[in-house]
């Protein structure tokens, strides 16, 4: 647990509830820290033979929890308490609830799910692994999260990215790359924004890869290429309109599919992709940096996690 972001006093209290209720043993209590945000601890709870690991924190402890327990066969259940809550947004899971997300870790079903795998080369050729559940990014949302006050962000939440984003849409920079997906052709690219999803959802309810799922086996692409103010319009509408809109009901899925294609916005799908840019971008992951890189090789790790979801009626 996190206990910068977690009522310890609160959380100590349902817990303990819920062991009795559950006919559970007694909890392991291991706090991160500013060193190490979930590593070590999430280490030691499996040497200590935890049958299911709770994560309380948000998205970064989330994500350092869930890279140990990858292929160990140890349910990871979640406890949101952060400001993005990505991976429980994208399971449907119960926001600000304790008593219900401690349901789904006592008492709730096992759902398998895929874990996307990077490999992030600098530009000093040293190559480090890390284990991604949502989105792994470059462009707009990377520079989004270099740019933001970290200070404003714990007082304001996601408000504190508006300030930033206004700073990042006036870059004019551009990705240049070259990718491979699936082990197909090389092929150039310039784009705005590169977003890699095991998940498709965004805070604030944006579907912003309406076709990812969390446990088939890819994961989906979108590329951002606006050019100009009418591109980013274009974008909006997709996002906001088609895929927020139109993509819930029936009929308005008719409509989408006469909808065309637009420029400013492509998808792609698969399980293995890998890029080398023109010089070094900084990277994101489940929104968190992780440095500037020259090259990425990502791919889905099928199903190697587990996730405690609510019991099945």
């Amino acid at each position: 647990m996190n206990p910068i972001k977690v009522d310890l006093p609160a959380v100590r209290a349902a817990v303990e509830e819920a062991e009795s209720r559950y006919g559970w043993g007694e909890t392991i209590w291991l706090e991160t820290t500013e060193d190490d945000p979930g590593t070590g601890q999430a280490k030691q709870a499996l040497e200590r033979g935890a049958d299911v690991v709770i994560a309380a924190g948000g998205d970064g402890t989330v994500r350092t929890v869930a890279e140990v327990l990858q292929g160990s066969g140890t349910p990871l259940a979640l406890l949101p308490s952060g400001t993005g809550n990505l991976l429980a947004r994208n399971l449907s899971l119960t926001l600000d609830d304790v008593e219900n997300a401690l349901q789904s870790a006592f008492d709730g079903d096992d759902r398998p799910i895929d874990v996307g795998v990077a490999d992030l080369r600098d530009a000093d050729g040293t190559v480090s692994r890390h284990s991604y559940l949502v989105m792994a990014g470059l462009g707009i949302d990377a520079k989004m999260l270099a740019a933001t006050d970290d200070d404003l962000k714990a007082k304001a939440g996601w408000l504190a990215y508006v300030r930033a984003i206004g700073t990042v849409l006036r870059d004019k920079n551009e990705l240049h790359l070259r990718y491979q997906l699936d082990g197909g052709r090389a092929r150039s690219l310039r784009a705005h924004t590169v977003m890699i999803g095991n998940c498709g959802s965004l805070p604030g309810n944006i579907l912003l890869l309406p076709d990812a799922a969390v446990d088939d086996g890819e994961f989906d692409i979108v590329v951002l290429r606006p050019e100009g103010f009418i591109g980013w319009v274009q974008i909006l509408a997709k996002v906001f309109w088609e895929n927020g809109v139109l993509r819930r009901t029936s009929a308005g899925r008719r409509l989408l599919s006469m909808s065309k294609e637009v420029r400013a916005l492509n998808y792609l799908k698969g399980s293995e992709f890998v890029l080398r840019l023109s010089r070094p971008e900084d990277v994101e992951l489940d929104g968190d940096l992780f440095g500037r890189a020259v090259a990425i090789k990502t791919w889905i790790d099928p199903k190697s996690l587990i996730v405690k979801v609510p019991a099945a009626e």
